[in-house]
């Protein structure tokens, strides 16, 4: 397979920048077809994009001869039928996060896989990242010496300004999300603790909805307790003033600490030698450098960046932390 050919299912906003021009700007990748069920919606993306071909139904891209790999770019709620129906088509599976909307989804979705032998990634492309890749650096040489305690805060007001502003807001919609802005948001958090600090012992949780502004629970809280001994514990709030607005994740350890959003772009580490700062740049299209991972492994060159398995253990602390 000298050459990815991708066709996209889902051409919307996260697929603007995020991740739809780095399939043509990696190399031995090409974007050869999009779909989306507005046609109209579908053809100005392919134009835009100059991409060859569009379709208004994911079953005549599915039958495109030309690819080879799909990305699944939709709403959670439809991540498992289409990639069901991929691997029924004999296709490579780039799915987005979460990878659905509860654990039993993802299993359902690994059983598939299994049984077609053939190959799926899951988008939690933070891992490829050079921000959260030198995180985990620092971790790996014990800049901070033995790993304490793990507090993840993600305080937002009811209209978080870190969601991408669509005209139906799905992400609050648990039939087709799974939850509210937690399951939007939290799947990069949590993934990048099981990256760093390998398989959970124990996990526990509750969620409430506090403002019932929407279907969707607004509060959630959890903790993690790994089998190296690392505790996490988090809190997910979307209900508070504007003011008190936060995004940190701070590791303690026996020699300092490590403080880092997971919107932004700064790292600092502080230790007994004193406090640094690194601010970085993200790449122009985030997920590029996961892309470039999820291509040598189609290819049969590298490693899955972020297995199917790996996303159900983060679906499980999920339903967990929301009762499901």
């Amino acid at each position: 397979m000298s050459t990815i050919n991708w066709g996209i299912i889902g051409c919307g906003d996260v697929t603007e920048v995020k991740s739809g021009p780095a399939f043509n700007k990696v190399v031995g990748s090409k974007l050869s077809a999009v779909m989306r069920r507005d046609a109209t919606k579908a053809a100005d993306y392919a134009l835009r994009h100059n991409v060859g071909k569009w379709y208004s139904d994911a079953n005549e891209l599915l039958n495109d001869p030309e690819l080879n790999a799909i990305y699944i770019a939709t709403p959670p709620a439809s991540h498992l039928p289409y990639a069901l129906d991929a691997l029924k088509k004999g296709f490579n599976v780039y799915v987005e996060k979460p990878v659905t909307r509860n654990a039993a989804e993802a299993q359902q979705m690994a059983d598939a896989v299994k049984q077609s032998g053939l190959k799926l990634t899951v988008a939690h492309y933070r891992r490829a990242v050079p921000m959260f890749l030198h995180v985990k650096n620092l971790l790996d040489s014990q800049a901070i010496g033995d790993i304490r305690t793990v507090q993840i805060r993600m305080w937002q007001a009811r209209k978080p300004a870190l969601v991408a502003k669509v005209e139906s807001n799905w992400r609050v919609q648990p039939e087709l999300s799974g939850g509210g802005y937690f399951h939007d948001l939290a799947p990069h958090q949590l993934d990048l603790m099981l990256y760093y600090f390998g398989e959970p012992e124990f996990y526990s949780g509750f969620s409430i909805n506090q403002s019932e502004n929407t279907p969707a629970d607004d509060h959630v809280t959890g903790h993690i307790l790994f089998k190296n001994k690392v505790v996490v514990n988090g809190s997910w709030c979307f209900n508070v003033a504007e003011s008190e607005t936060t995004d940190t994740c701070e590791i303690i350890g026996t020699k300092g600490k490590i403080t880092f959003p997971f919107f932004g772009k700064y790292v600092t580490l502080e230790t007994e030698f004193g406090e640094e700062t690194i601010e970085f740049t993200h790449p122009q299209h985030i997920q590029q450098p996961m892309i470039e991972k999820i291509v040598a492994y189609f290819k049969g060159e590298g490693p899955n960046p972020c297995s199917i398995e790996e996303a159900i253990v983060l679906m499980k602390i999920m339903d967990s932390f929301t009762g499901k």
